[in-house]
């Protein structure tokens, strides 16, 4: 496997290990670490994508990347009222 194909994994890893985590219902949708494992995880597969030249994939990831960056900036926004 070449480099990128490790960044696209490690990515996809996360947002599975975030899925399967809030499914098994140990952490939620609304935990500042489940929408990290997203964030992060998406910009990973999404940079992944980018070095593919991967259209289908950059949108999608790219898109995963900013809702959960809004996630993000809407739980940190409540931490702070």
């Amino acid at each position: 496997m070449s480099f990128v194909d490790w960044i696209g994994f490690f990515g996809v890893f996360l947002i599975l290990l975030a899925y399967f985590l809030q499914t098994i219902r140990i952490i939620e949708s609304t935990n500042i670490y489940y929408i990290l494992l997203n964030l992060i995880g998406a910009t990973l597969a999404c940079c992944a994508s980018i070095l593919l030249e991967y259209i289908p994939f950059i949108i999608l990831e790219g898109v995963w990347a900013i809702v959960s960056l809004f996630s993000l900036l809407k739980v940190l926004r409540k931490r702070n009222i």
